[in-house]
């Protein structure tokens, strides 16, 4: 699953690995847990034909980027600063974004804090963060694996235990599991994607959070094991600017790899 237009980038002290492909119009993809940037190898393609030019990092601690040792490491602020300074490097000033999982929580903070640098957004899974903290009890139930996993190092020897079962059980998606439990299986990397639920805890209980000024769409899969879709729909409250949503029937969370055909369609539509 590795990328030849793969690079690395210094940004934030730190280096990421980035996929740079295409020409034309800067759209910047930004994946979640447990995954590194090939998992949109079904879209980049598509997005590179359309004539963009497509900016796929792996997030700090995923894929080839660094992995810093220590749960602080791993803030919100940080993780949305990377983005910023990856765009600085790049000498981008603004870009269309596409997001998913933990990627779309650091890409609507992106937004809020940033709308300049944000021309649309186009969010997978994971609505405004403020509708997910309000969200009801069916998300409170989904997201139960939030808690479980504060219990540092316990966590991880339970993850692993009996070839990565509870792991494989928790995830429910075969096909993908050899290449994330690969890449977790190197030194320190679970603990580094799991830093990410432990140093940002407070983004489940509401608080008041900017709303967002850029046109934003909103995509959710009714197999999604993990977000409830009022989550979703109840983002458009904080959008100060057009919102569109779009339910897509039958895939599982990793919509991006399940109904390949339905996101790349949306999304071509959305960021045009």
């Amino acid at each position: 699953m590795k990328d030849a237009a793969s690079r690395r980038y210094r940004v934030n002290g730190i280096e990421l690995n980035v996929a740079v492909e295409g020409d034309g119009p800067p759209l910047l993809l930004v994946h979640g847990f447990p995954d590194d940037h090939t998992v949109w190898r079904k879209q980049i393609p598509a997005l590179v034909a359309a004539g963009y030019r497509v900016i796929a990092p792996d997030t700090r601690g995923c894929g080839d980027s660094d992995a810093p040792v220590g749960t602080r490491h791993y803030t919100i602020d940080l993780l949305v600063s990377d983005l910023v300074a990856l765009l600085d490097t790049l000498r981008i000033d603004k870009v269309r974004l596409v997001a998913h999982d933990w990627g779309a929580g650091i890409a609507w903070a992106l937004a809020m804090r940033h709308p300049e640098r944000v021309d649309r957004y186009a969010a997978l899974s994971v609505g405004h963060l403020s509708a997910y903290a309000h969200a009801g009890l069916e998300q409170k139930l989904k997201g139960w694996y939030i808690l479980f996993l504060q219990l540092r190092g316990f966590a991880e020897w339970l993850l692993r235990l009996g070839d990565w079962w509870l792991f494989r059980a928790v995830t429910r998606y075969r096909e993908e599991a050899p290449h994330w439990i690969e890449s977790l299986s190197r030194p320190g990397r679970l603990t580094a994607a799991i830093n990410y639920y432990r140093a940002n805890i407070g983004m489940i209980l509401p608080r008041k959070l900017p709303h967002v000024t850029v046109p934003v769409m909103g995509v959710w899969s009714s197999g999604d094991a993990f977000l409830a879709e009022s989550q979703m729909v109840e983002s458009k409250r904080y959008v100060n600017a057009l919102f569109r949503y779009e339910r897509i029937e039958g895939a599982n969370h990793w919509l991006q790899l399940t109904a390949p055909d339905r996101v790349n369609a949306l999304l071509l539509d959305f960021l045009r």
